[in-house]
């Protein structure tokens, strides 16, 4: 009975949340609701027996969520000063969204541990039941879909080599560096000794 109730709880939240990222105006709020909905469907995956995929949604997507974070503010016009008094404004209600966040977590794990929900055979791949569930995941990754693992590896870096070269903005105010100028250098043209006598200056 608990595991559905807490389905149903971590399912409208989910809901909710995914509403609220399209729906927002602010970038920023966007992101914390996209935040929010990925802490709720760890959940869900908890709830259903995929402890593995729960931490890759905690620990990969909210990460490639503070990159996409880091690309909003370097593609759009933000101003700092207004999100840092707006950080001030709303710590106390972050502090209690975080610890609501985590105690959901907590609470799934709980869950999980009284039992996970019984899905269909049918939607379940057939694994032997003494095998952990993230060794029959990492036995089929480097195995059967070696090569489709690594292209999906391929498809990312191609996507971050992309996002650098679309967010690098060259900088006018700013020499660039002429590396073959420096390689090329003698060290008798960059160090000169100067016997300076007492109380004079230097002439450059």
């Amino acid at each position: 009975m608990i595991q559905v109730l807490a389905f149903y709880l971590f399912a409208t939240v989910v809901l909710g949340s995914a509403v609220m990222t399209i729906a927002s105006r602010n970038p920023v709020h966007s992101v914390l609701w996209l935040i929010l909905a990925f802490f709720n469907a760890a959940g869900l995956m908890m709830l259903a027996g995929a402890e593995f995929i729960a931490m890759l949604l905690v620990i990969v997507y909210v990460g490639a969520v503070a990159v996409l974070f880091l690309f909003v503010v370097m593609m759009l016009d933000i101003d700092f000063t207004e999100l840092r008094a707006g950080f001030v404004r709303y710590f106390w209600f972050g502090l209690v969204l975080s610890v609501a966040l985590v105690s959901e977590l907590i609470f799934a794990i709980g869950v999980h541990s009284a039992g996970a929900i019984n899905l269909s055979h049918k939607l379940i791949a057939p694994v032997k039941q003494d095998v952990p569930n993230i060794e029959a995941i990492g036995t089929l990754l480097y195995t059967r879909y070696l090569y489709v693992f690594e292209g999906a590896g391929l498809v990312l870096l191609v996507a971050m080599i992309g996002a650098i070269v679309l967010t690098h903005r060259p900088r006018k105010d700013v020499k660039p560096q002429n590396i073959g100028r420096q390689v090329a250098r003698r060290s008798k043209d960059a160090v000169r000794l100067v016997d300076q006598p007492v109380g004079q200056g230097v002439e450059l």
